[in-house]
């Protein structure tokens, strides 16, 4: 296999991988679709598979022995984080030159998909630094910015928090009251952040606020913060029901001094930057909630063979294989919409708000459906804070409500089918 890129992905493997690059063809990205002789190409290339099979390999051995113990704690996998990062794991779509792996899209849900199969919390920590954090860096931060921060994201050095969501504002992403004011070469931004995923382990936050209130929605800037920002603290940690050894905070910008230099992108152009970004971070969630849910099916499937009833396998019943066969169709049904959304990046597709909002809206949902009739094969046994269903129950909850909730991917959906203008405000 020709290696020609550094994405580190040889744990257990004795292997090098080599990523390809985005913007390649639909045949070069892997699982996806391009017509040769009437049929489509659906093989993945040998460097997409040793991803996932490298990825399934460290959390199965890595994470999974320790997480119940993790969760019971509430304990950020620091460490196992880092040795993802040294696999490339964190810096999946970021080229070479800047200490990425240059891998392709479809490579990375790959990779979220296999992580949530076993946990969702650190595929989401995943997912946020490499999609919300180091994308739009690379694509609108200045060569300095680059410099200075995004080898140390892309090797998993430090992790990338999103700042955008506040107490009252959430969908309406223009809503937002934190404020940023220009002083000589400083901007001195208030206000308060809700919900930042990372947040207390991050080392770099990207942070919107408006520097044009009057502007409206074209007053929204994003400024690069590190936590040592003078006036700026982690106010709270969030007691969640779901995802506990992730970390979600509110953050307070009291007087808050950031350089000037880390303005990203121009003033104005946060919201712009915020709606990029959360295209591929959506894909992103819509690989976990796969994940979730193949771990979710492969766990009631397992039980169903175990657990006997009226003298036989509850397996023998009609009733849990048809329940069977309808979460595993699902699941495949979610998957293509992933890979859809993924392989389209890799061609470079300019307009993806649609394709990944129909992955993130049927693979968030249906991952609930699925964890639903996976604790119903448990019966009380997934009842139980004991057994391991429980936790992926509470976990794909919030699945369908970050990165955008059903109700907005449906409105995003609904404008594209409709007319750009379809339901939008002035």
């Amino acid at each position: 296999m020709t290696h020609a890129s550094p994405l580190r992905v040889g744990y257990g493997t004795g292997m090098d991988g080599a990523g390809l690059k985005p913007g390649a063809t639909f045949r070069e990205s892997g699982r996806q679709l391009q017509e040769k002789d009437g049929q489509m190409d659906f093989a993945l290339t040998d460097q997409q598979e040793l991803v996932r099979a490298t990825a399934r390999q460290f959390m199965e051995t890595e994470l999974r022995p320790r997480l119940r113990q993790y969760e019971k704690e509430e304990h950020f996998p620091a460490e196992e984080i880092r040795k993802l990062g040294e696999m490339g794991f964190c810096g999946m779509l970021v080229p070479e030159e800047w200490g990425g792996a240059g891998a392709d899209t479809v490579s990375y849900v790959l990779m979220l998909e296999e992580v949530a199969r076993v946990d969702a919390s650190t595929a989401v920590t995943l997912s946020v630094t490499n999609s919300v954090v180091a994308g739009p860096l690379l694509a609108h931060g200045t060569g300095e910015q680059k410099k200075r921060w995004l080898p140390r994201l892309a090797r998993g050095e430090m992790l990338g928090a999103f700042s955008l969501t506040e107490p009252a504002a959430g969908s309406d992403a223009a809503g937002i009251e934190a404020r940023a004011e220009r002083h000589g070469d400083e901007y001195v931004l208030n206000g308060t952040k809700s919900w930042v995923t990372n947040g207390g382990e991050a080392g770099l936050y990207i942070v919107f606020a408006k520097t044009d209130p009057a502007a409206g929605r074209k007053g929204v800037s994003a400024f690069l913060i590190e936590p040592s920002a003078p006036g700026f603290r982690v106010a709270r940690h969030e007691d969640k029901m779901g995802l506990r050894i992730s970390r979600s905070v509110e953050l307070a910008l009291e007087n808050c001094e950031v350089p000037a230099n880390q303005l990203l992108g121009g003033e104005g152009e946060g919201l712009k930057i915020a709606l990029a970004g959360l295209d591929s971070g959506r894909l992103g969630i819509a690989a976990q909630s796969v994940g979730v849910a193949q771990g979710a099916m492969e766990m009631a499937a397992r039980y169903a063979k175990q657990r006997r009833a009226f003298g036989q396998a509850i397996a023998e019943f009609q009733a849990i294989q048809w329940k069977l066969a309808d979460m595993q169709t699902e699941i495949d049904a979610a998957r293509m919409l992933v890979w859809q959304g993924a392989a389209m990046r890799d061609a470079g597709v300019k307009k993806l708000g649609r394709y990944a909002s129909e992955a993130k809206l049927y693979a968030s949902e249906m991952a609930n459906r699925v964890v639903y009739h996976a604790v119903q094969i448990h019966g009380s046994s997934g009842y139980s804070r004991e057994c391991e269903i429980e936790r992926l129950y509470r976990d794909a909850r919030v699945l369908t409500i970050y990165e955008g909730t059903s109700e907005i991917q449906r409105m995003v959906i609904a404008r594209e089918l409709l007319g750009a203008g379809f339901g939008r405000s002035a």
